[in-house]
């Protein structure tokens, strides 16, 4: 549901009634992971998909029928050996969808929209609903946050009147935990709820919890979808050159929040890149030092100048960042791994370095080149090999730690 929270956002703003299909559980060759959704508003008006259209008119269905008659559903799609034309994924994957109504009169609405609205912000939020459990229960929807902060945007209504279904509430089991809204079940569920999703958050991670009604941490007959929403990661592009600027727009169009870094003024500007979030002009090892990265950040060095290269990659290859890759001939490349020897970089920080960066596409322009970039970025991130997937054996859809999607890789995705 997250995934469209730009536009869900904009619905509850507006008080439309809609309806959110969100995928619970994959097996299989499914094509969208937990957490992808679509939603129909009470006028026929679609957004986001499920399955990549393979079951979509089904689920639209399904939505329209939600916002009828109130119901929560828990629906399985699967392949049809019979007909493979049937309502079902002839991918011959398995998804599990679970559709809620989220109407401008109902008790949670408040939450759905404090929700939608962190997360179409860019805030660290996380969603738990109930997927599978008591029917009183379905549906219902927590909103945890990672720092005790309650909605930024206020928990009052117009008239400055508090509204209790927004109101925080910490634990002791968690230092600054909050959450809004309720499982509608014991409060020790709730509590537990709470934790667990918090924990997800931390990793940024989507999946589903087994919970006992009483809280307890073992499956009991409660299933929770969690969806995180986490600031995107982010991409820093050192050197302000050509293929910068494509490798910015490809970096933006893979959801990275992309920062072009280059110790020239003259180069690094907002003419010249015009799509990036960021632009710094400082040296590159300098400026790596004193921003912000974490494991999901990627650094491309396009330098391929001896002088900005060397100081920034001995820093940057003993960062625990997600990707460090550099641009050059294999001659720049022989040169730059020799010098990183010199200033006391040992074999394992050098065999993370990706040099030269890129898939082997025959890339030519900077267009061609910035995608060689992004397919190496994607495969090392998901635990791809880069292969043509025509003739070979491997899984097409991965959970992100490099294991294809199937019933043991389905409990959680990235």
């Amino acid at each position: 549901m997250l995934d469209i929270a730009d536009e869900l956002s904009r619905w509850a703003e507006e008080g439309r009634d809609f309806a959110v299909a969100t995928v619970v559980s994959v097996g299989g060759s499914a094509p969208r992971g937990p957490g992808a959704a679509l939603a129909v508003d009470s006028g026929g008006t679609a957004i986001g998909s499920v399955s990549g259209g393979c079951v979509e008119g089904a689920v639209y269905d399904l939505c329209v029928q939600a916002l009828q008659d109130g119901r929560t559903v828990l629906e399985r799609f699967g392949y049809s050996d019979e007909d493979a034309f049937a309502v079902g994924l002839t991918c011959g994957g398995v998804i599990e969808v679970l559709v809620t109504p989220v109407r401008a009169d109902a008790p949670e609405r408040p939450v759905y929209a404090a929700a939608l609205a962190a997360a179409s912000r860019g805030e660290a939020a996380a969603v738990a609903r109930v997927a599978r459990g008591p029917v009183e229960l379905l549906g219902r929807v927590l909103l945890v946050r990672p720092d005790g902060s309650s909605d930024s945007s206020g928990s009052s209504d117009s008239s400055g009147a508090s509204d209790p279904s927004r109101s925080s509430t910490s634990y002791a089991g968690g230092p600054g935990v909050s959450h809004e809204g309720s499982l509608g079940g014991r409060p020790e569920l709730d509590r537990t709820a709470v934790a667990e999703a918090r924990a997800l958050l931390s990793a940024g991670r989507t999946g589903t919890l087994e919970l006992s009604e009483d809280g307890a941490r073992c499956p009991g007959g409660v299933t929770l979808l969690v969806e995180s929403s986490v600031p995107p990661p982010r991409m820093i592009v050192f050197g302000a050159v050509d293929f910068a600027t494509a490798l910015v727009r490809v970096g933006r169009f893979l959801g990275y929040h992309v920062t072009v870094c280059d110790a020239r003024p003259v180069f690094a500007t907002r003419v010249r890149f015009p799509d990036a979030d960021e632009i710094v002009v400082d040296w590159p090892h300098r400026y790596l030092r004193r921003t912000v990265t974490d494991d999901r950040t990627v650094l491309c060095v396009l330098t391929h100048d001896a002088k900005f290269d060397v100081p920034l990659l001995e820093a940057a290859l003993r960062m625990p960042v997600a990707f460090v890759g550099a641009m050059g001939s294999r001659r720049t490349h022989e040169d730059r791994e020799r010098r990183l020897r010199e200033v006391g970089l040992g074999e394992r920080e050098l065999a993370r370095l990706r040099s030269p960066i890129g898939l082997d596409l025959g890339a030519r322009t900077p267009e061609e080149t910035a995608l060689s970039i992004a397919a190496e970025i994607v495969a090392a991130r998901e635990g791809g090999t880069g292969a043509p997937l025509t003739g070979s054996r491997t899984p097409i859809h991965r959970d992100g730690s490099g294991r294809g999607t199937g019933a043991a890789g389905a409990r959680e995705a990235a």
